[in-house]
């Protein structure tokens, strides 16, 4: 073995010597190749190597801005910072007049230290002082600027009218106009009618309520979790939905949230199973290429009858000042799912079974419902608030003008203060200033405290929670460690050019605790500008 890689060896320098004296000596032979030589194209195809090809297909990795804002702006008279990403910042930043590049404020830049979380030093830019309106960007020496953002009187109202309407957008089986819906107006869909799943010579007209996908599903569940949030908001915050709103119904004395939920109501009564009280999961969308889109209606589920008992009945409550008959032609549909839940309570957790009880006595006043909600709140001390369905039953209990029990309520509110502490000292103690904990549900779990502290919030208008709910805005709009803003066609750098999955006014039931966060924020900022 040793003499034959020694040889191999010998062999491998004698070639090298060759090709050497070649190149060095080898006038003649250059002579021979310039002679016959070709040019041009023919050139580049004759050449040939040593089969080692260069490669020059590469991705230029994306540049990101060092200097995180919220790419709508910031309303005039609150705080307002921006966060620079990198472990030794310059000493100062620059506010930029964005039409002129004209220097219009500086300040210096506060160093906060290492964020765990993110994994990068984060410090601040704070330029709460300054209140001229106008568009701008920051500036820092060896880092670079920001993306462009305002500074306005109401900077979000453009941004909830948007969130608004997207419930319009997503409106199926009506024709959706061009003055109302602009670039997705689009002819009546998917208004044939569907076939059971599971027997297909059975067919109901399922027609509207609003999509939850591009390819026009509508979902019991989600219907009614996105409804709960809209009118939790409007139980809230009413005035801030007025009547012309821009959907079909502006103008008709109703105010448009509710125009909006009646129109997934309207659906939902249409998913009831007639005979039973039962209410049928969901309709799919399968793209037959034949035939064209084929309605499905999928099975009776226990999940969407309790949740539809206990969304019908807090529509019916809410509704029954502007149209007493459909308010209770609501409640019935309740009662009846409520019913058949009942005789099969083993397929239905305590949760959404206390959420529907607590609509339904807030609703009827029966002491039946209230015996199962004390029943409830007395064997769970320790409430979960952390579940959409026990919290949203605590709030109507503590909301109901019927007999309540103080002690429960009391316990209901302490509970509720506490989670919402928790929130925020865990906001404050990051230097991104949110809870970013992916283990936490990444933009949904985000919204879910925000819907928390926003109730707090309207109970006891605490200034500090305030400042939290707009920290979280800002960290969607842009505050971001990837400088995303997470909704459609807003900010400088989109979620849609990244990933479509992690848009939030394209999912129902996100998009509607979006809603409440914007108008809990306006509702905040019109209280400072009182005071």
């Amino acid at each position: 073995m040793r003499k034959s890689h020694n040889f191999k060896r010998i062999t491998g320098i004698f070639l090298i010597l060759t090709l050497m004296v070649a190149l060095f000596t080898g006038c003649g032979i250059m002579e021979d190749f310039q002679g016959n030589a070709v040019t041009g194209r023919e050139e580049a195809d004759d050449f040939t190597s040593l089969g080692l090809s260069p490669e020059f297909d590469y991705e230029v990795p994306e540049s990101l801005p060092s200097i995180l804002v919220d790419q709508v702006g910031y309303a005039q008279g609150s705080n307002k910072i921006a966060m620079i990403c990198g472990e030794t910042p310059p000493d100062t930043f620059a506010v930029m007049d964005a039409k002129t590049g004209r220097e219009v404020y500086t300040g210096p830049i506060e160093q906060k230290g290492y964020d765990d979380a993110s994994g990068i030093y984060i410090s601040y830019a704070d330029f709460t002082e300054f209140n001229m309106i106008g568009n701008y960007y920051i500036q820092a020496a060896a880092i670079g600027q920001s993306y462009v953002f305002e500074i306005a009187e109401d900077p979000y109202e453009a941004v909830f009218q948007k969130a608004f309407k997207q419930y319009y957008i997503n409106r199926c089986g009506v024709t959706l106009s061009t003055e109302l819906a602009g670039e997705a107006a689009h002819n009546a869909c998917h208004s044939r009618e569907a076939q059971m799943k599971d027997e297909a010579m059975i067919k109901r007209d399922v027609s509207g309520g609003w999509h939850v996908d591009e390819i026009g599903s509508r979902d019991v569940n989600k219907g009614c979790q996105s409804v709960n949030s809209m009118l939790l908001n409007y139980e809230l915050y009413s005035d801030a939905f007025g009547d012309e709103m821009g959907i079909p119904e502006s103008g008709n004395g109703i105010p448009d949230l509710l125009d909006e939920v009646r129109y997934e109501i309207d659906w939902l009564l249409k998913m009831q199973d007639s005979t039973s009280g039962a209410v049928y999961d969901s309709v799919s969308s399968v793209d037959n290429k034949t035939m064209g889109y084929i309605l499905y209606i999928d099975g009776i589920t226990m999940d969407a009858t309790i949740n539809y008992a206990a969304t019908m009945a807090k529509f019916s409550y809410l509704y029954q000042s502007y149209d007493l008959e459909f308010a209770t032609l609501c409640l019935k549909a309740s009662d009846r799912a409520y019913r058949y839940a009942e005789q099969y309570l083993a397929d239905v957790s305590e949760a959404q079974y206390f959420f529907a009880t607590a609509e339904l006595y807030r609703a009827t006043g029966g002491y039946q419902y209230h015996n199962v909600v004390k029943s409830y709140l007395t064997q769970n001390p320790d409430l979960d608030l952390e579940n959409d369905f026990v919290f949203w039953g605590c709030v109507t209990y503590l909301s109901t003008k019927q007999k309540v029990d103080m002690n429960l309520c009391e316990t209901i509110i302490n509970d509720l203060m506490r989670k919402v502490e928790t929130i925020s000292y865990a906001s404050k103690g990051s230097r991104l200033l949110v809870e970013t904990n992916e283990s936490r549900g990444g933009q949904a779990g985000i919204l879910r405290d925000m819907t928390r502290l926003a109730v707090v919030d309207h109970i006891i208008t605490n200034h500090e929670y305030a400042t939290v709910l707009e920290n979280h805005l800002h960290y969607m709009l842009g505050r971001n460690i990837s400088s995303i803003s997470y909704l459609d066609d807003v900010g400088g750098r989109n979620y849609r050019d990244i990933d479509e999955s992690l848009g939030i006014m394209n999912q129902v039931d996100l998009n509607a605790e979006l809603l409440l966060l914007l108008t809990a924020i306006m509702d905040d900022e019109l209280v400072v500008s009182e005071e």
